[in-house]
């Protein structure tokens, strides 16, 4: 039994994962158990997460859980897998590679807005569980359909999840930043006037403020999915491959996931309608 942060015992994990299903039986369970984990990091953090809060939430003792799992460290893959099934992917065949990838950021996006905790549970011997792989094997579908090779399909996908991941991460620090000191990410750094007045020295940073660069930021997520999948396109395109035909699809509204008729000409549209447009201008604004 552990109550750190340590790395799960793998085979006992991935039984926990991958084992038959649990009958849905009245009282304690592992599945209430990993709802009431995710209940507990979302409220204060993977830091805080501890087997005893978890136990609190059900009126019981510490050892009661450990008969459900074993450690902090196997319930944190069981957390994982258990947000990763509530952003299922539904089979997409009529998208092409940047639709179908493109809605797989978002929805990973979203579900890192969701729970800010996991991205601190990542890491490169975490063990996948059924919804975790689901995910990813179906952004590997979208992603092949670009022609490129199998070793580029998986950079590729594992390029555009590392993306949604980083700007996660920064998004994550600031707000549990906020959460922990009341001072929000604006307010601290309008409060560094001492810092401010030293760098004119910085010719190319100074001309870039003074003319209005830093006044309105660009949204991380929107400009940074499109410059990676710009570059993806670039791929495509140096090796030969056709990539008008996801230009010109369809797809669907990134807001209400309602099907686009792919008519016009330009930039393929991104939503439905004016009102959907406008729900992702407020969101960007609320998230900046």
């Amino acid at each position: 039994m552990t109550e750190d942060d340590s790395q799960p015992d793998p085979e006992c994990a991935i039984e926990l994962l991958w084992g038959a299903p649990e009958p849905d039986r009245p009282g304690l369970s592992l599945g209430r158990v990993v709802a009431a984990a995710i209940e507990v990091a979302d409220a204060e953090g993977l830091a805080a997460l501890s087997m005893r809060k978890v136990a609190e939430r059900f009126g019981t003792t510490t050892m009661s859980l450990y008969r459900y799992v074993p450690g902090k460290a196997e319930l944190v893959e069981l957390m994982r897998d258990a947000v990763h099934g509530e952003f299922p992917m539904e089979p997409s065949v009529e998208l092409g590679w940047r639709a179908g990838l493109e809605r797989w950021a978002r929805r990973t996006w979203e579900m890192h807005r969701r729970h800010p905790w996991l991205v601190h549970s990542a890491g490169t011997r975490r063990l996948p569980g059924p919804n975790i792989m689901a995910g990813y094997d179906h952004a590997l579908d979208v992603a092949s359909r670009s022609g490129l090779a199998p070793s580029q399909v998986i950079a590729v996908v594992n390029l555009v999840g590392g993306f949604v991941e980083s700007v996660a991460r920064q998004a994550g620090d600031a707000a549990e930043l906020q959460r922990s000191t009341g001072v929000s990410h604006e307010r601290w750094w309008s409060e560094r006037e001492s810092l401010f007045e030293r760098l004119d020295r910085y010719p190319a940073l100074e001309g870039l403020w003074k003319s209005g660069g830093m006044d309105a930021p660009l949204d991380p997520f929107e400009f940074g999915l499109d410059r990676t999948l710009d570059g993806v396109r670039m791929l495509i395109e140096a090796q030969g491959g056709e990539v008008m035909r996801d230009e010109k699809e369809g797809g669907e509204c990134a807001i209400c996931g309602k099907s686009l008729d792919g008519g016009g000409r330009g930039r393929p549209r991104d939503y439905c309608s004016r009102a959907c447009q406008q729900r992702a201008y407020r969101r960007r604004q609320a998230q900046a």
